[in-house]
């Protein structure tokens, strides 16, 4: 059974006020970007960054997830375009090529990311970023990226000899300081470690290549492999990404590969925020569970998400079912904990149609009442419920007549835009 919205009554100012009582709480107010309609009460806006500031919320970040065809995509469309008149800028992870129209709309240009590609992204690049933090604070931010890949890469937790091992890789190249890396580099360095690595680890260099022969390898993949052409160099010249939409249009990654390329892109973004410009940023992550279902990948995730409120930055990560979590592993694998707990901690919550057999898993990780559990099954095309902090709202999205044209789903993005 579809959930519609409730009757309209016919009452007086005198006994408005009582109408539901106890059903019906106040809204979020005024302030922020229209979302649409709450269903017991009136229009309903939100933003992130202005939630928190009123204390409703502890993070910025969001959870947006819903079957195909339930308005999931539309809204995170729509929330966007309508963020940007605000000032706000937005970065996009395309997994599916959906963001030409949005891309059009603004006057942004996708950056393909395909192997063998026209495109370049330096990973180990320190950015910005480097310029309000210390060598220090640089070399670990890039050490966790380098762990997480070769976890990633390697399907395991690394030994305490690999890590150990790229952690003198990347001290010898210099990270932290004045030289600029790349990931042939790092392949490079583990291969045929130098002698001041082998002195470190109490071993000849014979040994140490034997060791970190494994990680080396797993890396490759990203240099010389099927991934090539994407990481392998340093990052194209005359990138813009100070716009207020970037977009990295992935749909030509095979799904296999799709979370380690997520990874070292937005690894890369993330090196160009600032916590002094003054812009708020969202950062949306399509298919995220491919993301956060990677034990390595989901832990320096992790760390990147805490840095959300210093940033100015909202992550908003977008997928179908919570159950696409549990593909990382069983039930009490430390890949699952892991990337359960990222999502638990985020306090937006948009729910779109679940079906039945997702509805327990729900309502246990995102702390839903009985009541509104057994709502999800009949959400309406465009109604989701959002859950802020410890407030819950029942929202039919509402779209503009310009807006038709931008969250178009079957537009392709290769339209008569060049891509990079």
């Amino acid at each position: 059974m579809t959930l519609r919205p409730p009757p309209a009554h016919r009452v007086t100012s005198a006994t408005l006020q009582a109408a539901y009582p106890f059903i019906a709480g106040g809204s979020l107010g005024a302030a922020g970007v229209y979302i649409g309609r709450d269903l017991y009460g009136s229009a309903f806006a939100y933003d992130p960054f202005l939630a928190y500031e009123a204390g409703l919320i502890g993070s910025p970040n969001m959870i947006v997830m819903g079957q195909l065809g339930r308005g999931k995509s539309t809204f995170v469309k729509s929330y966007l375009w309508r963020q940007l008149t605000f000032g706000r800028q937005a970065q996009v992870f395309d997994v599916k090529g959906e963001y030409g129209p949005l891309c059009d709309a603004v006057g942004a240009t996708p950056l393909r990311l395909r192997p063998g590609g026209r495109l370049r992204l330096n990973p180990l690049d320190p950015g910005t970023l480097a310029q309000e933090e210390s060598a220090r604070a640089t070399f670990g931010r890039q050490l966790a990226l380098a762990t997480a890949l070769a976890e990633q890469a390697l399907t395991r937790p690394l030994q305490a000899w690999e890590h150990a091992a790229c952690y003198e890789a990347l001290r010898a190249l210099g990270v932290g300081r004045s030289v600029t890396p790349t990931l042939p580099d790092l392949v490079d360095e583990l291969l045929a470690p130098g002698d001041d690595a082998a002195r470190a680890l109490k071993v000849d260099r014979a040994e140490a290549a034997r060791e970190s022969r494994a990680v080396a390898l797993a890396l490759r993949r990203l240099v010389h492999g099927d991934l090539a052409g994407m990481f392998d160099g340093p990052t194209t010249n005359g990138l813009d990404v100070s716009a207020d939409l970037v977009v990295m249009d992935l749909s030509q990654i095979s799904d296999a590969a799709l979370g380690l390329i997520m990874t070292c892109a937005t690894a890369w973004l993330q090196t160009r925020l600032s916590a002094h410009d003054g812009v708020k940023r969202i950062v949306v992550m399509e298919e995220a569970w491919r993301v956060l279902a990677d034990l390595g990948v989901a832990r320096w995730m992790q760390q990147a998400w805490k840095l959300a409120r210093q940033y100015g930055v909202q992550y908003c990560a977008v997928l179908h079912r919570l159950s696409d979590l549990d593909a990382a592993g069983h039930a009490d694998s430390e890949q699952v904990r892991l990337a359960r707990g990222l999502i638990h901690d985020v306090e937006t919550r948009v729910v779109y149609g679940q079906s039945d057999s997702e509805v327990p898993a729900t309502r246990e990780l995102l702390g839903l009442s009985d009541t509104e559990a057994r709502l999800l099954p009949g959400l309406g095309k465009g109604v989701a419920l959002w859950k802020i902090g410890d407030r819950s709202f029942l929202v039919q999205h509402r779209l503009g007549h310009a807006e038709l044209a931008i969250v178009d789903t079957n537009a392709a993005m290769s339209d008569n835009r060049t891509a990079v």
